[in-house]
C-alpha cells in the first residue's frame, strides 16, 4: 500500500477518535469531571493550577483581561488528545446563539446549570494565590466583568439579568435553551461565577490539602444528601451556593469590583481614565443594578422551573393573579409521604402530583404555586402569576406553598422551612408578588382538612407572619 493510503487512514482514525471522544461526553458536570480526570491522568504529577491552565488553553480563554490576572495558559505538558481538547473547548467556551441556545454550560446533579468559564477561572485564581499570597482578580474574573457589561448595557428588557433555561435531556444533556430573551449575564453564568468565588476562596485559604481538580469538583457537585437533607450536609457543596456566596460577598464590595473591572478594561484598550463625573454616574448605575442582582441571587431561593422537572402543559388558559397578594397558605403533600432528597426524586414527585391533579382530580395543572423539596430547592408549580388550585375559596388572594412529605408527626428539614419562611417570602415581597405585611395561614385554618399536618402546623404558628383566622361576627 502507498504512503498516501496510510496517511488517509491515519487521518480518518484521528477524526473518528476525536468524534468518539467528544460524543461520549454529554453536557453534564459528571462527564466534564471525567474529562478533567482524563487530563489529569495524562500527567499524574501535574499540580491543579497546571491542569487548569491546560483547560484554559484548550478552551481558548486568552483575552487580555484574563491574562492580566492569570498570565499565559501555555503550561507545557503532554499534548491533549484532539477529541478531548475539542470537547473541553466546546463545553467551556461560553456563548449564546441567535436561537437562544446557551453553550459553555453543564447540568449538575442538583438540577442547576453552571457556566464553566467563570467557575474554572475562579478556581485557578484561588490556586495561584497560594503561591502569591493574595487573591487577585477573583471577583473580576468570575462575576464583576460580566456584571459590568450587563448592568451598563442599554436594553428594552425589563430585567438586566437572566434568564434560566432548560435542557433537551436530563440523562444525556446536549442542548440548553434559554426560556426568555437573553441578557448579558444569564442564570448559568451567575451560578458559575458564584461557584468560582466560593471554590476560589476555599483553595486560596490553604485550609485544604493539595488535591486533584476532579476531586474538588466531585466533592462540591456530587455530594449525596443523607436523611436529614441539608441540615447535616457539609458546608462546601453546590446546594449551599447562595448561602455560601452571601457569607463571602457584600454588595458594596461587589460594586467596587465591578468598577475596577471597568477601569481595567479601559486601560487594556488604551483608553483614558474616567473623569470624576463619569465615574460617579457609572457607580450610580452599578449600585442600582446590583439591587436587582442581590434580590434575584442572594435574597431569593433557587427555584427549579417547570420545564426542568418535566411539567406537562397547563390544560386550557391560565387565569392571571392580581398582584400583590396578601396570603401564603402552607400545605404538605401527604402523598408523596417521604421527603425528597435529590433533584431526580423531587422532579418525579412533582410529575406524580401533577398527574394526580390533572388526571384524577380533573384540574388544569398541579394545584400548588410552589413546592419545597428537601434537596435545597423550591420547585415552580403554577408560579407567581397563575391562579392555583390549592386552597378552596382562597386561590385568588394567596399563594399555595407545599412541602413534599407527610408532616403529621415530624417536621420538614430546617433548611427547607427556611427556604419558604425566609427566602421565598422575602423574594415575593421584594418583587411585588406579596404585600409586606402578608399573612401566613395553614391550609386547615380556612378549609376542613388536617393539612399541613399537626406537627408542621404547630411549627408555622411560630412564624412571624402567621395569624389566626378572624372569626366572623354573628
Amino acid at each position: 500500500m502507498n504512503k498516501g493510503y496510510w496517511k488517509l487512514t491515519l487521518a480518518l482514525v484521528v477524526v473518528l477518535a476525536s468524534t468518539y471522544t467528544e460524543a461520549s461526553f454529554s453536557r453534564h458536570m459528571d462527564d466534564f469531571i471525567k474529562a478533567v480526570k482524563q487530563v489529569e491522568d495524562g500527567d499524574p504529577e501535574a499540580e491543579p493550577v497546571v491542569v487548569l491552565r491546560r483547560l484554559r488553553r484548550a478552551a481558548g480563554l486568552k483575552d487580555a483581561f484574563i491574562q492580566h490576572y492569570l498570565g499565559d495558559a501555555n503550561s507545557g505538558g503532554p499534548e491533549m488528545e484532539a477529541g478531548l481538547s475539542n470537547y473541553i473547548s466546546k463545553v467551556v467556551k461560553h456563548k449564546v446563539t441567535a436561537d437562544a441556545r446557551e453553550d459553555g454550560v453543564v447540568l449538575t446533579s442538583d438540577g442547576t446549570t453552571v457556566a464553566l468559564r467563570p467557575l474554572l477561572l475562579g478556581i485557578e485564581t484561588g490556586f495561584l494565590s497560594q503561591s502569591s499570597g493574595r487573591v487577585r482578580g477573583l471577583y473580576q474574573l468570575t462575576l464583576a466583568k460580566d456584571l459590568s457589561l450587563s448592568l451598563r448595557h442599554s436594553s428594552p428588557l425589563p430585567q438586566r439579568l437572566g434568564p434560566d433555561g432548560c435542557w433537551d435531556s436530563l440523562t444525556s444533556p446536549r442542548v440548553f435553551t434559554l426560556s426568555d430573551a437573553p441578557t448579558l449575564l444569564t442564570h448559568s453564568q451567575v451560578n458559575g461565577g458564584m461557584d468560582g468565588v466560593i471554590l476560589g476562596m476555599e483553595v486560596a485559604a490553604k485550609t485544604r490539602h493539595p488535591l486533584k481538580l476532579s476531586s474538588l469538583l466531585t466533592e462540591y457537585y456530587c455530594h449525596q444528601l443523607g436523611n436529614n437533607g441539608l441540615d447535616t450536609a457539609p458546608r462546601l457543596i453546590s446546594r449551599h451556593r447562595r448561602e455560601n456566596f452571601r457569607g463571602l460577598v457584600t454588595p458594596p464590595v461587589l460594586a467596587r469590583k465591578v468598577m475596577k473591572s471597568v477601569e481595567l478594561e479601559r486601560r487594556l484598550k488604551g483608553r483614558s481614565k474616567m473623569e470624576v463625573k463619569e465615574k460617579k454616574q457609572l457607580m450610580a448605575v452599578v449600585r442600582k443594578g446590583l439591587k436587582e442582582f442581590v434580590h434575584m441571587y442572594m435574597d431569593c431561593p433557587p427555584i427549579i422551573p417547570r420545564c426542568m422537572w418535566g411539567a406537562e402543559p397547563y390544560r386550557g388558559t391560565p387565569t392571571n393573579l392580581s398582584l400583590p397578594l396578601s396570603f401564603m397558605y402552607i400545605h404538605h403533600t401527604h402523598t408523596p409521604s417521604q421527603p425528597c432528597l435529590t433533584f431526580e426524586q423531587c422532579s418525579a414527585d412533582m410529575r406524580s402530583m401533577q398527574r394526580f391533579h390533572q388526571e384524577d382530580r380533573g384540574w388544569d395543572d398541579i394545584g400548588y404555586s410552589f413546592v419545597a423539596g428537601s434537596d435545597g430547592h423550591i420547585y415552580e408549580g403554577r408560579g407567581w402569576h397563575w391562579r392555583g388550585a390549592h386552597t378552596l375559596g382562597h386561590n385568588s388572594i394567596g399563594y399555595g406553598v407545599s412541602f413534599i412529605g407527610d408532616y403529621a408527626t415530624r417536621l420538614p428539614s430546617q433548611h427547607s422551612m427556611g427556604l419558604v419562611r425566609d427566602q421565598l417570602a422575602s423574594c415575593a415581597v421584594g418583587s411585588g408578588q406579596l404585600i409586606a405585611n402578608f399573612t401566613v395561614h395553614g391550609h386547615r385554618q380556612v378549609v376542613n382538612t388536617s393539612c399541613p399536618g399537626e406537627t408542621l402546623y404547630n411549627e408555622i404558628k411560630g412564624w412571624e407572619h402567621f395569624r389566626e383566622v378572624k372569626k366572623k361576627s354573628a
